[in-house]
């Protein structure tokens, strides 16, 4: 190993699970609020949301712009281990179909025990799709995907004014593209468009350099980087200008408008959405850069195994879920992503949706050290899947 690379364990770069490990629990209180909750109307709604229902929401933002962001490093990673670029780009793209694939089969039936339609279209599907393009891109020079990818986080909400609506036969590309909606209804409700989701793999691919960087060097590039992001987020969020749909206003106390200030555009992610969670990102990465000890070692078992994790916590959360309502009213075919479709009796405040948050990061732990465990002692390529 060069004294300039990171210090990796097995191949893997330590800060980069320890994060990924984070944003995969927190993701976890997402879903299993959607599951538990007893609460019929959307955290973003500031004029029935408390702090903690919002800040619970919120703090969950950084989960998906992270996991794109780590993915597009992982690619980079697999060529300064020594894989071809053609290697790694028929990885990507075959990898990415399969995840594609499982969003609409195994990862709908966890979602809804059912294979009813609509299928939706999340972030496994956008984050396949996007493997699939950097399978293209990496034969690119780095600075130019890494060029194209800012472009598309900067730029594309000079986009916003374009409707799907107004593009006639084209709206259903323009879904996938940009706009959530569905594409082919009834049958496919896309919820996290392309652009700029590819557009974070991308900048994460070019990021994963800085891994074999003079650890001074990478240091200082990771928080400069990361505190410019942030702080760009806080001054254009002040002028209320351009770079998100919705404008922040004063509220009824200071809590509810920082909540305000904080509440950015998700679908698609806006520019100062990204901002407002990259920029930490990249702090958090300079930070953890030699973190060590037992709580590491726990989180950073599910940030070596994020596929996993994900499909399984659907069908833990799931079936918790199951279990809770059948004690509470007898029935639990309600379940599933259509919220509006659960019953008024059903459900639990914001504790216990916390308690069940816990019982189910717990619950993955054990399988997911297995599977970890697993994958660093054989090299099937079936395991580098999933």
């Amino acid at each position: 190993m060069s004294a300039g690379r990171q210090e990796r364990v097995g191949g893997r770069v330590p800060s980069v699970d320890l994060l990924r490990g984070i944003v995969m629990v927190l993701m976890a209180l997402d879903h299993t609020r959607d599951f538990f909750s007893n609460l019929r109307f959307p955290p973003e709604d500031l004029s029935r949301a408390t702090p903690l229902l919002f800040f619970t929401r919120w703090i969950t933002h950084f989960c998906a712009p992270v996991f794109f962001l780590l993915a597009g490093v992982g690619a980079s990673l697999m060529l300064r281990a020594g894989r071809s670029r053609k290697d790694v780009s028929l990885f990507l793209l075959t990898r990415g179909l399969w995840l594609a694939f499982l969003e609409v089969t195994i990862l709908h039936f966890f979602w809804n025990f059912n294979f009813a339609l609509p299928r939706f279209l999340l972030v496994l599907w956008a984050l396949g799709m996007s493997m699939v393009i950097l399978a293209g891109a990496i034969f690119l020079p780095r600075a130019a995907v890494a060029t194209i990818g800012v472009v598309m986080i900067a730029g594309h909400n000079l986009l916003d004014g374009i409707t799907s609506q107004s593009l006639g036969a084209f709206a259903p590309f323009w879904h996938v593209l940009h706009v959530p909606g569905f594409a082919w209804p009834p049958a496919v409700f896309v919820a996290y468009p392309l652009i700029p989701w590819c557009g974070v793999m991308m900048v994460g691919f070019a990021l994963g350099a800085v891994f074999d960087w003079e650890a001074g060097r990478r240091k200082r590039f990771l928080l400069r980087a990361g505190i410019a992001a942030t702080i760009g987020f806080v001054l254009l969020r002040i002028l209320n200008g351009y770079g998100d749909p919705r404008d922040w206003s004063a509220q009824a106390t200071g809590a509810m408008t920082v909540a305000s200030f904080l509440n950015l555009n998700k679908y698609p992610p806006s520019l100062l959405y990204l901002l407002m969670t990259l920029g930490p990102a990249l702090v958090a990465l300079r930070l953890f850069d030699n973190a060590r000890g037992k709580l590491v070692d726990f989180v950073s078992v599910y940030g070596r195994v994020p596929m996993f994790y994900y499909v399984v916590h659907i069908l833990v959360i799931h079936l918790l879920a199951s279990a809770f309502a059948l004690v509470q009213g007898g029935e639990a075919g309600f379940l599933g992503l259509d919220i509006s479709a659960f019953p008024e009796w059903y459900g639990t405040n914001l504790a216990g949706v916390y308690v069940a948050w816990i019982v189910v990061v717990l619950i993955l732990y054990i399988p997911c050290r297995w599977f970890a465990n697993l994958k660093a002692r054989r090299r099937d390529k079936w395991l580098s899947y999933l």
